[in-house]
């Protein structure tokens, strides 16, 4: 599926990184993009990067890690993988033994510098890594991001003489693992002069209908099929692909198999809304005990006319199996075991009558609250 509807955010982030290519700033662009969870912040940034003329000489990416949290975890993926005996980092900028503990090698020796000492380390880190550019650091997910990475990309955002594009791609700070530092980093990042805040939503109907268009060519896409697809999808893209993928091989009218799909109800709690607009709110905006009724994935056990009552964990868990999370990084984002998360998504799948994982993150879409029709409708 091709960036339908983002033709606009992938222009400005080219002339944003022209700015960067062509030498014209002291400090890095920096560029915000926001969403929910699966509106395809990750797809843009990699479509934008594989745009990027002239093209990068370096590209740093990293995201949070699926183990238990530990400091400065995205520079330990950046680090991933490298040859710290390779890096050329002269000894006198970064110690040995400091980039060790940076990179979260298992052979790191025990002593621990001070977090200001150690900060501005993964700076000079960094500046070596990207050396006279031009460079695109790219971090993946800043809401699962821990502490000391927070601090790091806002360093960085603000570091003179680094030729870089700084792309954060993130959900809103309420989802994040601390949401108070992660917003006054979102606050600083976008307070950078000439920053640019790109927020995602979810597809419009004609833009859905675009979609459709290119996995169906030549075949008749009435009105009715076009919104019921929008509406049982709610426009996300991530789960118009799983949607798409459910139902591969197979006419489009399968796409409302086995009837024309009802309007999806929100099983998203109200009580505790944080002040988090409903576009920016995922599954996981609060913890109390959503009920709705199942509207039943093509092919699964039926569960429509029944209540389905989850748990504000379980409506946690669900938010990020819509994400296209594993178990691993579910546990990860909401600080729990592995083992728990198993458990988590057996009572979902019991709960929902569904077979997989993709089954119960479509029936999770098709339970939202369809959105007042837009005038394109």
């Amino acid at each position: 599926m091709s960036m339908v509807g983002r033709a606009d955010e992938l222009a400005e982030l080219g002339r944003t990184w022209s700015t960067v290519a062509g030498r014209r700033r002291r400090t890095p662009a920096v560029v915000v993009v926001t969403g929910g969870a699966g509106v395809g912040k990750s797809l843009l940034v990699a479509a934008a990067l594989d745009e990027l003329t002239p093209r990068p000489a370096v590209v740093l990416s990293g995201a949070a890690r699926v183990h238990s949290p530990a400091p400065y975890d995205w520079l330990a993926a950046v680090l991933s993988g490298r040859d710290p005996d390779r890096l050329d980092l002269p000894a006198d900028t970064v110690p040995p033994d400091a980039l060790a503990w940076l990179a979260q090698q298992p052979t790191a020796p025990r002593e621990r510098y001070a977090p200001d000492t150690l900060l501005r380390l993964a700076v000079r880190a960094v500046r070596v890594l990207v050396g006279t550019g031009p460079a695109v650091l790219v971090v993946e997910d800043l809401h699962a991001l821990d502490p000391a990475s927070l601090n790091l990309i806002g360093e960085l955002a603000t570091a003179t003489g680094l030729p870089a594009l700084l792309v954060v791609a993130t959900r809103p700070a309420a989802h994040a693992v601390t949401p108070e530092l992660a917003g006054r980093t979102l606050a600083r990042l976008c307070g950078v002069p000439g920053a640019v805040r790109q927020h995602l939503g979810p597809l419009r109907p004609v833009e859905v209908a675009e979609v459709l268009t290119q996995v169906y060519p030549g075949h008749p896409l009435p009105g009715r099929l076009v919104r019921g697809v929008w509406r049982s999808t709610g426009g996300n893209p991530y789960a118009l692909t799983e949607l798409l993928a459910a139902y591969s091989g197979q006419p489009p009218e399968a796409l409302l198999s086995p009837a024309d799909v009802p309007p999806a109800f929100d099983i998203r709690p109200r009580s505790r809304g944080r002040g988090v607009p409903p576009a920016e709110r995922g599954f996981g905006a609060s913890t109390a005990a959503p009920m709705s009724e199942a509207s039943p994935v093509g092919g699964g056990p039926a569960t429509s006319g029944l209540s389905v009552e989850l748990t504000g964990r379980e409506v946690e868990v669900l938010d990020c199996l819509v994400a296209g999370m594993s178990n691993k990084q579910v546990a990860r984002a909401l600080g729990i075991s592995v083992r728990t998360v198993t458990v988590h998504v057996s009572n979902l799948l019991r709960k929902t009558g569904s077979a997989s994982r993709t089954e119960v993150a479509l029936w999770a879409v098709r339970q939202r609250l369809a959105e007042p029709t837009p005038a394109e409708m």
